[in-house]
């Protein structure tokens, strides 16, 4: 049960992510936003929360850094697709 929790709380930062870079009207990408909420919410969560002094706990500072770090990785992802070529022949 506690995997599908941190699945689902993954998306939802990850959506709040791509929401927070604006994009195509409001779409939102779930595979990238699961990956990039889970990714964001590991590297960001963990390190704000440990920089913070409260560990390995569900507290503000490692839900914003969560969101800090899903707002990085979707930025990285679009930008290295923006650079990537569309079409190769």
């Amino acid at each position: 049960m506690l995997f599908i929790g941190l699945i689902l709380f993954g998306m939802l930062i990850g959506a709040a992510a791509q929401l927070v870079l604006g994009g195509k009207a409001g779409s939102i990408d779930w595979t990238a936003a699961i990956v990039a909420g889970l990714v964001g919410s590991f590297v960001g969560g963990l390190l704000a929360s440990l920089l913070a002094g409260d560990g390995i706990a569900l507290r503000p500072s490692g839900i914003i850094g969560s969101l800090v770090g899903a707002v990085i990785v979707t930025a990285g992802w679009r930008a290295w697709l923006a650079r990537s070529p569309k079409d190769v022949v």
